[in-house]
């Protein structure tokens, strides 16, 4: 098959022809329609992630296309079946699992990242039967595809870790993909949604899902290039693809306000120490919920100094080591501090529905279309361009 193969951190990425790979036993092979660029490939590609020892190898995790063929003991899925994955694949029987809590799997795999992943023209899986999520058939797999990682993981960050409800204010930190994505479940939740970043580009496509209020952020000297910029995020293991974020590296899209393009009601772009005091007044007093879709101690703190009394922050995007938070203002405002990891296989149907009904557009996400032959590329300049790029390895 055709593949997008690095032989070490930091090496060129090339595509080559590489050995298929074979159903592993309980698993299956997917022939790879879409493949989402996200910035955790970035990361991995970068050596950030343990997971990633051996070489050569083959990154890409959000991935949609049909079953090519299934290994022993696998009875509810057949070649030609079309299907999506989680990023976090589950093995069905540790306690997490037990508890339906897949998302945290005690002994989860991740293409891309435990194995070779899906910027290929296959891509195999562990665990077929806890891990395929069958797709509607009238579902493009570029949609499809862009569920699998940013989409799923703001779903449930939105709906069941931050138990968003109509009229409450939501605060969203880095218009990424899992910002944007956020973005517009909590409008379609009925949320009042602020969207905050760098990069006005972003923002304009923050408005057009949802978001009723933009804050510009002014990026200080080292957040102002077109590419990942400072290699923060790294983390030991878990990753949620939410590393396309914008802010702190530049990872939403076009480079960081100048004055850059009019985004109209935008008011001048803000220090980022100021975020959260304008926030505050935004909301009279703070946000309901606060999400940091990027990751950096920067934003992690703005997301936690927004929030009004007993508010909710939630943690999506992955931080780089130990992180010093306002823990005064966490106990005096009693403060929920939440994280949220992707999301589990059997939850797909209530996002499927409302993407279905119309009440959910992730398609209107995805900005570009490349090739196996542009990824490598697009990879090492993540961030480059607003929205989600999807790869089509058949292309």
């Amino acid at each position: 098959m055709r593949a997008v193969v690095f032989d070490g951190f930091g090496a060129d990425l090339e595509v080559r022809e590489v050995p298929a790979p074979q159903p592993p036993p309980g698993g299956a092979v997917i022939r790879v329609e879409a493949t989402g660029l996200c910035r955790s490939d970035w990361h991995g590609w970068k050596g950030h992630d343990p997971d990633i020892r051996i070489f050569p190898h083959v990154p890409g995790h959000e991935f949609s296309g049909v079953v090519e063929a299934v290994g022993a003991g696998v009875v509810s899925w057949r070649p030609g079946d079309r299907v999506t994955a989680p990023f976090v694949c589950a093995c069905g029987s540790c306690a997490a699992c037990a508890a339906g809590e897949q998302q945290v799997c005690e002994r989860q795999t991740q293409p891309g990242f435990t194995h070779w992943g899906s910027f290929a023209e296959y891509v195999a899986i562990d665990h077929a039967e806890v891990n395929l999520v069958r797709l509607p058939e009238e579902m493009a797999f570029s949609t499809a595809a862009s569920l699998g990682c940013r989409f799923a993981t703001s779903y449930r960050a939105i709906t069941t870790v931050g138990r968003v409800r109509p009229d409450e204010w939501v605060v969203v930190h880095g218009c990424g993909g899992v910002g944007l994505s956020a973005v517009m479940i909590a409008a379609a939740a009925g949320a009042r949604v602020i969207a905050v970043d760098v990069s006005f580009g972003a923002l304009e496509l923050a408005r057009r899902f949802g978001a009723i209020t933009c804050v510009p952020v002014a990026p200080s000297r080292t957040e102002t290039g077109s590419g990942p910029g400072p290699e923060a995020g790294a983390t030991g293991g878990d990753r949620t693809g939410t590393e396309d974020g914008s802010g702190p590296g530049n990872g939403s899209g076009v480079p960081g306000p100048g004055p850059g393009p009019a985004v109209p009601g935008l008011r001048p772009a803000v220090p980022g120490a100021e975020v959260a005091a304008r926030i505050r007044e935004l909301t009279s007093g703070g946000a309901h919920v606060s999400v940091d879709a990027l990751g950096s101690p920067e934003t992690c703190t703005a997301s936690i100094e927004s929030l009004r009394r007993r508010g909710r922050h939630v943690q999506i995007g992955l931080l780089p080591g130990l992180t010093a938070l306002p823990m005064g203002r966490v106990i005096g405002h009693e403060l929920e501090l939440l994280g949220s990891h992707g999301m589990a296989a059997h939850a797909y149907p209530e996002m499927l529905a409302a993407v279905a009904r119309g009440t959910l557009r992730p398609e209107a996400l995805v900005t570009r279309s490349i090739g196996l032959e542009e990824a490598g590329a697009a990879l090492a300049s993540v961030g480059s361009v607003p929205g989600v790029t999807m790869i089509l390895p058949r292309r």
